[in-house]
Order: structure tokens, then C-alpha cells, then sequence
């Protein structure tokens, strides 16, 4: 892959300005790949619905093309779009465990490109309560794909450090928001 400048914001979780969110999804809207603050660990975030951004993860973390990708929401009305199914367990659980590190496995729409959930029937969705992410997930308007913000098999990062030891010149952005609260991924659970 080319480098790329690397442009790397370090941004209050509680007191971000409506600039360092409009960043982030300019580069979204344009197809571009960025590391994205979580909960659990850093995503490597993408625009869910543009497949060719979608790819771009691929290409960056080195990941094989069947290993799907979590998809990341701002609301369960969101989640709902990305579902093809969405009953009364996948309801309730959102409700109780919303937003946080909790991954429901469903049936996926067709809002949600092959490329995501690596041509599968079913696609991993969450809404992350890290405010940033949230914040430029819903100024996107769209889910966002995000596997952890490292290469294929490393160790998932905890700090935006982390990540520029691995991505600096991969990415246009990163931005940092110190060290993920929960610093272990999610909690995955099938609802198929």
C-alpha cells in the first residue's frame, strides 16, 4: 500500500467539538478509512455501506475476505435498517445493554454489502457508547464497519499509540481519545 500523511487528533471523550466530528466524517463520506475511539478497543472505521471503502479495511489490516466485520450503529432505530430480522430478543437486549459492548448476531438487510459480513446471511452489530464514535456515526447517517484498528492477528489496541505503531501512513486519521475504557472486544451473541 502507499503511505499517506497521517493526520492525528487528540480529542476530550467528553468535550469534543462539533469540528473534530465533522473531520472524521468528511473522510467517511469520501470512502476513506479512519481509527475511531471505542469502548472496548480502537476501530479501523468505514462507511458500512460503501463497499469499496469497506475493502479498504481489508486491505489494510491485512484481513482475509472471510472473516466478516462488526458494523457499528448510533441507535437501535439504525440497527433496525442493518437487520433483516429484528425481534423481540434482539429488542430487549439493545434496551438493557445499549449503548455498550454488546454484538447481536443478526439476520443482516440488504443495506449491509456482502464484503461485510464476508458473504454471509448474518452480520454482528453494536452501538458503541464511546461519544465520539457514536456522535460521527450519526452525523454519517450511516453504520459504520469496524474491526479493531491493528493488523490481521495482532494484539486489538487500547490506545491510539497503540495504533500509530501499526497504521501511521495507512490512514488519513486517527483520533485519540486515551486509553478504551472496557479494553477487551465486545461480547458476541448470536441471535439466529
Amino acid at each position: 500500500m502507499n503511505r499517506i500523511v497521517t493526520t492525528k487528533i487528540k480529542i476530550d471523550p467528553n468535550n469534543f467539538s462539533r469540528d473534530e466530528v465533522d473531520l472524521a466524517v468528511r473522510l467517511l463520506r469520501l470512502g476513506e478509512v479512519v481509527v475511531l475511539p471505542t469502548e472496548t478497543v480502537y476501530g479501523l472505521a468505514a462507511n458500512a455501506t460503501d463497499s469499496h471503502a469497506v475493502e479498504k479495511i481489508f486491505e489494510i489490516k491485512r484481513r482475509p475476505a472471510s472473516n466478516p466485520i462488526i458494523v457499528h450503529v448510533s441507535s437501535t432505530t439504525m440497527a433496525k435498517e442493518c437487520a433483516a430480522i429484528w425481534d423481540v430478543r434482539a429488542e430487549l437486549l439493545a434496551r438493557r445493554f445499549w449503548p455498550g459492548p454488546l454484538t447481536l448476531v443478526v439476520p443482516k438487510s440488504a443495506l449491509i454489502p456482502d464484503i461485510v459480513t464476508a458473504g454471509g446471511s448474518t452480520v454482528g452489530i453494536r452501538c458503541p457508547a464511546q461519544l465520539f464514535t457514536r456522535s460521527v456515526i450519526e452525523s454519517l447517517d450511516a453504520p459504520i464497519a469496524a474491526p479493531s484498528a491493528n493488523p490481521f492477528s495482532y494484539i486489538s489496541p487500547t490506545t491510539a499509540e497503540h495504533v500509530i505503531k501499526n497504521l501511521d501512513g495507512l490512514v488519513p486519521l486517527i483520533v485519540d481519545a486515551g486509553a478504551c475504557e472496557v479494553g477487551i472486544e465486545s461480547t458476541v451473541l448470536d441471535l439466529t
